[in-house]
């Protein structure tokens, strides 16, 4: 597993910097430096006990609660809305963003590829 602080990066805040805090590092010389590696299955299996907890609260008698949970369902919508833009302007196809959400890429251009909220 890699350190906490992630590879490349200082492993205490504001190490590597200037005593003002301002980073000095000119962005042309690491412009080609490697993207930092999220462990996203570990992530999203995180995401869903975390969802799961808070069906089994609500499961338990806070009706109060079923309205702000409903209200998930479009947090999430906008979620993976935001992720296939970032992806389409990361270079992927709607080929591909269809294919690894089982729809064809028509589907999937037409649920977010449409004018944004």
């Amino acid at each position: 597993m890699s350190p906490p602080h992630g590879p490349g990066r200082p492993p205490h805040p504001g190490q590597g910097r200037p005593a003002g805090g301002q980073i000095t590092v000119k962005d042309r010389l690491t412009a080609n430096r490697g993207r930092l590696v999220v462990e996203n299955d570990e992530y999203a299996a995180f995401a869903r006990r975390i969802l799961r907890a808070y069906a089994r609260r609500v499961a338990t008698g806070d009706i109060e609660a079923l309205t702000r949970m409903t209200g998930l369902a479009d947090d999430i919508e906008t979620a993976i809305r935001n992720a296939v833009i970032g992806l389409r302007e990361f270079g992927y196809s709607w080929a591909e963003i269809g294919s690894r959400l089982g729809v064809t890429r028509q589907a999937a251009q037409q649920r977010w590829g449409g004018s944004q909220p």
